[in-house]
């Protein structure tokens, strides 16, 4: 039969027309999730690692049902919910992806355009259906669902964690140990991460010309912008690109010294691009930077819940508390929507004392 003008991932292009199955149930499963995959690849350019993924929670769920997709229901869908809520204790907002990743599965199998509702019918006597509606499901009615306790640093916070950083250099250096550079290097990471607004990755990613002169800020030499190449990320697409304006000069000067002084002695450095190298001269990882946050974190007693991303939070907290512009922070720190920066920001109460005395002064001036 021909297959001319199929859509990618339909059935006739999966399964081989006229072959006798020996286990026709099981291979009419991995076949609809290999048409799947090629859909997603295919007509949707989605990355190899997100498709494997979603094949793998498909066949988590098939395992949980103990049978196949054309005897799906939506109860089966609910029991699944409850199992995992209940017994595993899934977020919100996990349990939302993995039914978004069910929903769209059910869309393929049960559209015409792909065959398998006929495939099934002449196989199987029955047909797969949808089993993911909006009565059964959860609804995305927040903008933020992430863990409540996640807030910016205070500047005292920072402060302190930056001036216990810079202390562990100078013990390094006075024991003659050889973890002063990785000190000195962890010391600049964290500020970059504060100066800059990065995220982990986006920070481990750098390589030293990433840097670049900006005609607007002469003064700061060839430290006047950044190029982030490892931006978050969407579902399925590459990362983000930004460029972020150097609009801190401590931590211009923190990196320019770092660049000088100390990343030149580490091993073969002249011939590494990353910016932050180990001892093996191998790039500093993103576990490596959460691991050294959490040893200085407890060592100065602060809370257990405060990461490196919060020194993210913080950037853009003190950027907008020190009055720089809500739409200038949300393209500095790579935010596709005004909403996601407003999260970030955790303005201090004696900034909304100030806010909300600036505004009653103009309200009396007025009626006066």
């Amino acid at each position: 039969m021909s297959t001319t003008g199929l859509s990618e991932g339909s059935a006739r292009l999966v399964l081989l027309d006229g072959v006798s199955l020996l286990h026709p149930e099981d291979a009419v499963f991995e076949a609809m999730l290999e048409g799947w995959g090629r859909q997603q690849r295919g007509g949707r350019r989605l990355q190899p690692k997100t498709v494997h993924d979603r094949q793998r929670l498909i066949r988590r769920f098939g395992a949980y049902t103990n049978a196949y997709p054309w005897q799906w229901a939506a109860a089966d869908c609910d029991e699944w919910m409850t199992y995992l809520i209940a017994e595993l204790h899934r977020a919100e907002s996990t349990i939302r992806t993995y039914q978004g990743v069910l929903r769209l599965f059910c869309d393929y199998i049960t559209s015409p355009h792909y065959q398998w509702p006929d495939e099934c019918e002449l196989r199987f006597g029955t047909h797969p259906v949808q089993i993911c509606h909006e009565w059964n499901t959860v609804a995305h009615l927040t903008d933020y669902e992430g863990d409540p306790d996640r807030r910016p640093m205070t500047r005292e916070e920072c402060q302190a964690f930056f001036d216990y950083a810079d202390e562990q250099v100078d013990r390094a250096v006075r024991l003659g140990r050889k973890g002063a550079l990785a000190a000195y290097r962890d010391a600049t990471v964290f500020k970059t991460i504060y100066g800059w607004g990065l995220r982990a990755t986006e920070t481990s990613r750098l390589d030293v010309p990433d840097f670049y002169r900006n005609p607007k800020a002469p003064e700061l030499g060839r430290f006047g912008s950044l190029h982030v190449r490892y931006g978050k990320r969407s579902r399925g697409s590459p990362p983000r690109r930004r460029m972020v304006l150097s609009v801190m000069p401590w931590a211009v000067d923190s990196v320019q010294d770092y660049v000088t002084n100390v990343r030149p002695r580490y091993a073969d450095a002249a011939r590494k691009p990353a910016l932050w190298l180990t001892e093996r001269g191998g790039r500093l990882q993103p576990r490596e930077i959460e691991e050294r946050f959490a040893t200085y974190r407890d060592a100065l007693g602060m809370d257990k819940e405060l990461v490196p991303h919060c020194l993210r939070h913080s950037h853009v907290t003190h950027q907008i508390e020190d009055g720089a512009d809500a739409t200038f922070d949300q393209n500095q720190v790579g935010h596709r929507f005004a909403s996601t920066t407003a999260l970030y920001t955790g303005v201090s109460g004696d900034f909304m004392n100030t806010m909300m005395r600036k505004v009653l002064d103009r309200a009396l001036d007025i009626g006066q």
